[in-house]
């Protein structure tokens, strides 16, 4: 299950990271990311919405592969897999959450961003973490630096990626997938331009082909 999600982040290259406030807009936004060729969201546990974001994407996008994110607690952890969520993935480092996770069957990813946050997270048994805030603590080349001792890690870098820069990191085999909000940003959502998300969508799906080909 684990290995089998990690396969589908990797293929789809580019996961939005989603911050719904109202889950009507749920669906068109599930449908738009699909049709522009980025069949995945992490749906963040910002808001009020999150859970029931995931009920509806999950009924009606059976296909679309879903996350929970920010998730802070285990209670968390289960509301978002009874949604509909197929993983977790958390900001930080938190062994009672990632222990809860691994003792469930929920494939998490938990943030780190420092050596010894990552000698725990293989002390547990994983080998795929996220690292946030990205371009915040070091980006790309910290990426490279802590991958040289870690050999077996692989990353799925979030916060400060952009079209401008996503190419590189995705150039780097280490990295399974980044995370990225700017096609879903919450004045277009709000706005419900669903049109201008699917366009942007198409480029960010575009530039994964560019860099990896067909996986």
């Amino acid at each position: 299950m684990y290995e089998e999600m990690k396969e589908k982040l990797k293929k789809i290259g580019i996961i939005p990271v989603v911050v719904l406030e109202n889950a009507g807009d749920a669906a068109q936004l599930g449908k738009a990311l699909m049709e522009g060729g980025l069949p995945a969201a992490e749906v963040t546990f910002r808001t009020e919405a999150a859970e029931e974001s995931l009920r509806i994407l999950s009924k009606e996008l059976p296909d679309m592969l879903l996350g929970a994110g920010t998730v802070l607690t285990t209670e968390q952890a289960d509301r978002a897999v009874e949604a509909g969520a197929k993983f977790i993935v958390a900001p930080g480092f938190n062994p009672t959450v990632v222990k809860h996770c691994l003792a469930k069957g929920y494939p998490i990813v938990p943030g780190v961003q420092t050596p010894s946050e990552m000698e725990q997270a293989m002390e547990l048994g994983l080998d795929f973490v996220k690292f946030f805030p990205a371009e915040a603590a070091g980006g790309l080349n910290m990426i490279k630096a802590v991958a040289a001792p870690y050999t077996k890690l692989v990353f799925m870098p979030t916060g400060g990626i952009n079209e401008q820069n996503v190419k590189d990191y995705l150039g780097f085999k280490k990295i399974v997938a980044c995370g990225g909000t700017w096609m879903v940003k919450n004045s277009l959502i709000e706005s419900g331009d669903f049109e201008k998300i699917k366009e942007l969508t198409k480029n960010a799906a575009k530039i994964v082909k560019e860099v990896r080909g067909d996986l």
